[in-house]
């Protein structure tokens, strides 16, 4: 009894000092600067939003905001001559002072124009449509989401609700494959673990949004100085550590702990860094999953600031993941779902992999703009085998092994004139390695299982230049933007002349009215290859993709819309139309299917015999409704139509990106008690999908595959069903006078409902061992069909502790 009311005692303690916590203050400290020469702007104004009056810059840039209410809060920068600019949500705490830098943009432009589009912000004169931002408060809060950065971004017109446990990135109709990464100009190759080599999806995303500032997401429109992306380029910033003091962010997630360090390294230099490692495996372990995913991570940023024209920064990040199977399982002969878990193990392959990237820049600030130096290097190692019966002392079914090296170079000059014209110009070249040996079987076009043992190796230039050019005319109403890439390769003849492969692109935009925009823009784009395409070999060692027929894959894109925003709000509505066309596709040879079709589970795409000859398009319709953080209040509406389709042999056909309909509604709502609640709604069309091929119940073929087999002859004759999920996320902030506590609760799929999916077809199985039974047809198995779709509700509880 005694020991139960020192808890009660302890627990009042801890709610009184957290209640009176919650109404401390703290500071808002920054530094304004010229966003083109990075001189620092003396006499900004800066008022934090709902304020009559705010605090203004000194001869330095820096300013200083006191008796800040604990919270997230909205500032709004502003002066004479410049674009005023509003940072949202900024993370004020008692325990340290928030910092921020902010670059404003001259716009010289005259009085009469600025009365007719005051409500207008600024659009960027490269991509005046298809971009998107995201800011890192929005992706930690998101509901099911899990601080996980490539599901925050299915909230957003134009992506696609993938109804499995992979984060695939699939955007407009197009594979997850066509998708672009950039951490502060530095290009990375993936942002998930357990990466699909060929492709982009993983199951578990691979960057730490407590590193992340914020996120530009253009679904099109994408800079000359972006090239190989097709459908999505995404541009994270992450943040510039703090140089006053260490502090120090621990995480206990629904799936990793993680730990967050930053501070000064020097006077004029300062350091983020974070490591990250699972715990998934033991929730799969004890849920009785037959796979275990084990992750580990880290990351930094080091940033130097000599002076007012130099900064430098360093940028790094890895991975290392093991895919191991639980074959305790197997044992369990009495389990319930034994013969599930036993037909799951026997087709599964263990997997090692690991990566990373390591990548420096060097801006050198001028009176007209800046010059940009970036080189970098990225390394994949890919591991994936297979012994019969899950024996290593038994037969080697499948082994693969592949490495993936890029070391990169660009120059980037970004100058603005007197005249009004901004210009990006520059050129870029990479050296490349890549490596592979296989051991494994396939099906040739007659159907029959063929040996496949082969090792390759290339190592090859890619090279490229790019321009782009914008203005503003009729007081700054309209404005229009000219760009073009050049690419190349010496990987393979056929790609060797980068004037065959020029990538035009238009972008035009006019403020017809205050706070409305119309939008367009068309052009050519353009995507090397994949290495597991180019480094495919014949078992003579010769790389049978890499010809004269060899092409880049070349997208041709339309797109246009209106968008209306509202500085007084802090909301965005806008429509969009796409139109995208796509020509010289690979496509496989034994398959006769575009690979663009796959990418959606783990393993490899590509490592293949591939024709230069696929058709496709994809189209459709998209309106967005964003209310940013505004009185507590915060919201986004999506809503897209898309089709996504193939040319076949018997006319077009859907690919397995066509979800038709998506719909997304995000919003919650923030008390300055530290309470936050937030909901999202995903109702989305089903996914179609190709029918088992009677085929792989051969016996020859299942004792290999363990699994059965599409039958692409019948690419997406069948169709999902429509499906909706609810996620629901609580969380509750205190404020500390050293520190912070953020406990959060979320639930997936609140309602329980149940996602439609493909039919699964397994071998009847002995009931005591799993082992396969023979059907009536002399050399197949008999078969049964099980239904996959389930309505599980998975709730999940995490910590974050900011010292």
């Amino acid at each position: 009894m005694h020991m139960k009311l020192n808890r009660l005692a302890a627990l009042a303690v801890f709610l009184l000092t957290a209640t009176w916590a919650v109404g401390q203050t703290g500071l808002i400290r920054g530094t304004v600067f010229d966003a083109t020469t990075n001189d620092p702007i003396p006499f900004a104004t800066v008022v934090l939003e709902g304020e009559a009056s705010g605090a203004s810059t000194d001869f330095d840039g820096q300013f200083e905001l006191t008796d800040v209410p604990a919270g997230l809060r909205n500032v709004t920068v502003s002066f004479v001559g410049y674009q005023t600019q509003t940072v949202f949500e900024i993370e004020v705490t008692p325990a340290r002072p928030a910092v921020i830098r902010v670059g404003l943009s001259e716009q010289a432009i005259a009085i009469e124009a600025a009365e007719v589009v005051t409500e207008r912000r600024a659009t960027q004169g490269e991509a005046p449509l298809s971009v998107r931002s995201l800011g890192t408060n929005e992706i930690k809060r998101n509901p099911g989401g899990g601080r996980d950065i490539s599901r925050a971004i299915r909230t957003l017109p134009g992506v696609a609700a993938i109804p499995s446990f992979r984060n695939d990135i699939v955007i407009r109709g197009g594979s997850p494959n066509e998708n672009r990464f950039y951490i502060d100009g530095i290009e990375i190759p993936n942002i998930n673990h357990f990466a699909t080599q060929g492709a982009s999806g993983g199951p578990v995303g691979m960057i730490n949004v407590d590193l992340v500032e914020n996120i530009d997401f253009y679904a099109g429109a994408f800079p000359a100085a972006r090239g190989n992306a097709l459908s999505s380029v995404l541009e994270f910033k992450f943040k510039e550590a703090r140089t006053d003091e260490w502090t120090a962010n621990l995480v206990v997630g629904t799936s990793d702990l993680g730990l967050t360090l930053e501070g000064p390294t020097g006077e004029h230099s300062s350091l983020i860094a974070s490591f990250r490692r699972s715990y998934l495996q033991l929730l799969f372990e004890a849920l009785g999953l037959p796979f275990l995913p084990i992750y580990n991570d880290y990351q930094f940023k080091w940033t130097a600031r000599p002076d007012d024209r130099n900064a430098i920064t360093v940028l790094g990040l890895g991975a290392l993941d093991d895919f191991e199977l639980n074959l305790a399982l197997a044992e369990d002969t009495a389990a319930e779902n034994y013969l599930e878990q036993v037909a799951i193990l026997g087709y599964l392959d263990v997997q090692t992999q690991w990566n990373y990237t390591q990548g420096a820049k060097w801006d050198r600030y001028q009176d007209d703009g800046r010059w940009t130096f970036v080189a970098s290097r990225n390394m994949l190692n890919n591991r994936a085998y297979k012994y019969a019966d899950n024996n290593a002392d038994s037969t080697l079914l499948r082994d693969y092994l592949s490495r993936e090296i890029e070391n990169k170079f660009r120059a980037e000059r970004r100058r603005n004139f007197e005249s009004g014209w901004e210009t990006t110009y520059g050129a870029g070249a990479e050296y490349v390695k890549y490596e592979n040996s296989t051991l494994d079987r396939a099906l040739d076009t007659a159907g029959v299982l063929q040996p496949v043992e082969f090792a390759s190796n290339f190592k090859a230039w890619k090279y490229g230049a790019f321009a782009q050019a914008n203005r503003r005319f009729a007081d700054n109403r309209l404005t229009w933007s000219m760009g073009l890439r050049l690419d190349g390769s010496s990987a393979a003849e056929g790609l060797r002349n980068p004037l065959k492969y020029t990538s035009p692109r238009m972008s035009l935009s006019w403020a017809f009215a205050p706070g409305w925009t119309w939008n367009a823009n068309t052009g050519i784009y353009r995507q090397l290859p994949a290495y597991t395409v180019l480094g495919f070999a014949d078992a003579a060692g010769n790389r049978v993709n890499a010809s004269a027929d060899t092409r880049f894959l070349t997208n041709y894109q339309a797109v246009t819309g209106v968008r209306w925003e509202s500085d007084a709000s802090n909301r965005v509505v806008s429509v969009e139309g796409f139109w995208k066309q796509y020509a010289d596709a690979p496509v496989s040879i034994n398959r006769g299917i575009a690979l663009a079709n796959l990418g959606a589970d783990f393993g490899v795409v590509g490592n293949e015999a591939v024709t230069f000859d696929g058709v496709g398009r994809a189209y459709g319709v998209e309106l967005l409704v964003q209310q940013r953080l505004n009185r507590g209040f915060y919201g986004l509406l999506a809503y897209t139509f898309v089709r996504s389709e193939f040319e076949q042999a018997d006319g077009w056909v859907p690919s397995s990106w066509d979800n038709r309909h998506i719909l997304s509604a995000t919003g919650g709502k923030k008390w300055d008690s530290g309470w936050e609640v937030g909901a999202r709604l995903l109702v989305s069309g089903g996914l179609p999908y190709t029918p088992v091929d009677p085929e792989s119940l051969s016996i020859d073929q299942w004792d290999f595959y363990g699994r059965p087999l599409p039958d692409y002859a019948l690419l997406n004759a069948e169709r999902n069903g429509a499906f909706h999920q609810l996620d629901i996320r609580v969380d509750r902030k205190w404020f500390f006078d050293r520190w912070s506590l953020d406990v959060f609760f979320e639930v997936q799929n609140a309602t329980g409902a149940a996602v439609p999916q493909p039919p699964v077809v397994d071998v009847a199985r002995n009931p005591l061992t799993g082992a396969p039974l023979l059907g009536d047809t002399p050399g197949y198995y008999a078969s049964r069909t099980l239904d996959p779709s389930s309505g599980t509700v998975l709730p999940a509880l995490g910590i974050i502790v900011e010292l």
